[in-house]
């Protein structure tokens, strides 16, 4: 079992290494936060969570070194594609960067105008609400314009750095 605690001089005695690993153990599901600027602009985010209803909020984390984030925020809105179980490779095309990610993948344009990735579980349509430090992350929190779901579909599940095929069953190795 992987473990970490606090020395009594403050020092942190785990690794980001060992918090990987532990915080591994919660799973979660996948979305691609996609917006519309003078191309289609897209990027895999697996922090991504319901924040607020009243009023209607979303949050979720893009890497402080994210490329795409910066060019989302200037357009001012969004949409959270939170994608089916049969979308790995959705998962790793949007994940990648200096790679044309919208090669050969459908979409159709939301009520404001965001990509609609074909096939998702849900989508969630938004306007920047606020963004926050958040170490070496940031923390963007959209307002939520409009969104629909598919309750046909399962959403795709990311657990201990992979996308498991089958049920998860506690004590099972991933």
């Amino acid at each position: 079992m992987t473990r970490g605690t606090d020395s009594a001089a403050g020092v942190r005695s785990f690794t980001p290494e060992a918090m990987r690993e532990v915080l591994g153990s919660f799973c979660s599901g996948v979305v691609v936060v996609t917006a519309l600027g003078d191309e289609p602009l897209g990027f895999t985010c697996q922090s991504f969570a319901s924040l607020s209803l009243d009023p209607p909020l979303i949050s979720f984390s893009p890497a402080r070194t994210s490329t795409t984030w910066p060019r989302i925020r200037e357009v001012g809105m969004f949409c959270v594609n939170v994608l089916a179980e049969n979308h790995p490779e959705l998962s790793t095309r949007f994940a990648r960067s200096g790679t044309d990610k919208y090669a050969g993948v459908d979409w159709t344009p939301s009520p404001k105008g965001s990509p609609i990735l074909e096939g998702v579980v849900a989508w969630i349509d938004c306007t920047l609400w606020a963004e926050h430090e958040g170490g070496d992350h940031t923390i963007v929190v959209g307002e939520v314009q409009d969104l629909a779901s598919d309750l046909r579909l399962h959403p795709l599940l990311f657990y201990r750095g992979n996308y498991p095929e089958r049920p998860l069953t506690p004590g099972q190795p991933s």
